[in-house]
């Protein structure tokens, strides 16, 4: 499946299982599929929830930072693509 690369991970919370993600080369929407890749990571899953300063938002616009609720464990430094149909 064809991918965009949407930013990388700049934190993750372990304990809460939450990754902060900055976008560099393109946005993201709720519902989109991500794929999640890494030295030691490679996975997929669907963006289910997304906050700003403990607010949620459905849109992260290229150039800004969100927190991403993960269903597997990522590092800092780990690319964000968007997974395209």
């Amino acid at each position: 499946m064809p991918e965009i690369k949407v930013g990388h991970i700049t934190h993750y919370f372990g304990r809460i299982g939450v990754a902060v993600l900055q976008s560099t080369d393109s946005g993201l929407k709720a519902g989109d599929t991500i794929h999640i890749k890494g030295h030691s990571t490679d996975f997929t899953q669907q963006v289910e929830s997304m906050q700003v300063e403990h607010e949620t938002v459905d849109e992260l616009k290229k150039g800004g930072e969100v927190g991403l609720k993960v269903t597997e464990k990522v590092h800092e430094r780990d690319e964000v693509f968007k997974v395209v149909d």
